[in-house]
């Protein structure tokens, strides 16, 4: 079990679904949850990767309860819960990378990123099917908490942060809000130009109109992020086109910043006061 600082973490183990293999599910619960007064939920992918470096493949974690306690107690943020859902490992390129941005990708160069990348099956919306049909009626049932949409949160980073947008637009009668960090436009690993035009294509069919869309993204300058700036100024550009600003929908650059657990935690109060700020 992962240790934290604040609250407590309680483990799910073997979450059934009707749409994925069974997976385990960390779920902070901040010192404030005594049981009795509703919380917030946010949905954060990776849950292995939350709380505790000693117990992640690359000793890097979010540590999310040492940034969220201190902001909770101060009366910063709202009270909420995490709810982390692990990622199904070998799968997560296939449970993360939105897949209709698939329809929208040529030939040439879907059929050969499906095949290798994706496993030959995407999975995506059979991941958000498991959390909104599956989870989320187990979290409200198991907790106390606040199930409408305006406090049912998404968060993640990398593809984390694909998923999560995902999500919010597949699925705006549930999930009020999201965060995605460190967004993986580029879909593999190099610069490209059809795997953002994809995302934008997606886009433009199903972004809503101004003000029915909260939303925050960002990107570091360092690592893998130093490849997002095209992409993720494309699609700032069309934000801005469709009348998207803030304070609904900010998009922010962190200079000297990478793609890690470590940079993703030292702002992590940023995306949390978005969020679930009062």
């Amino acid at each position: 079990m992962p240790r934290v600082t604040a609250g407590r973490l309680e483990r799910l183990a073997d979450v059934p679904s009707r749409h994925l293999p069974p997976r385990t599910v960390d779920v902070w619960l901040p010192p404030s949850y005594d049981g009795r007064r509703p919380h917030a939920v946010l949905y954060m992918h990776d849950g292995q990767m939350l709380f505790d470096a000693t117990t992640t493949w690359n000793r890097k974690a979010w540590a999310v309860d040492a940034v969220a306690a201190p902001l909770i107690a101060r009366g910063v943020l709202r009270d909420f819960i995490v709810v982390g859902p692990f990622n199904g490992g070998p799968a997560r390129h296939a449970e993360y990378y939105p897949q209709k941005f698939l329809d929208h990708l040529p030939a040439d160069l879907r059929e050969p990123f499906v095949l290798k990348a994706l496993q030959g099956l995407p999975r995506s919306d059979a991941y958000l099917r498991y959390l909104v049909q599956d989870l989320k009626p187990l979290i409200d049932a198991r907790y106390r908490t606040r199930p409408g949409r305006e406090d049912t949160l998404l968060m993640g980073s990398s593809m984390g942060g694909l998923i999560s947008l995902y999500g919010l637009l597949e699925y705006p009668g549930v999930f009020g809000a999201a965060a995605a960090l460190s967004t993986h436009w580029i879909g593999i690993h190099e610069r490209n130009e059809a795997m953002p035009s994809a995302a934008l294509a997606y886009l433009r069919q199903r972004l809503p109109a101004p003000g029915a869309l909260k939303l925050y993204l960002d990107r570091g300058t360092t690592e893998l992020d130093e490849k997002y700036d095209q992409a993720q100024a494309r699609v700032d550009a069309l934000l801005r086109e469709r009348g998207f600003g803030p304070p609904q929908v900010v998009s922010r650059v962190f200079e000297g910043t990478g793609h890690n657990e470590d940079d993703w935690h030292r702002r992590l109060d940023i995306p949390l006061t978005f969020l679930l700020g009062r």
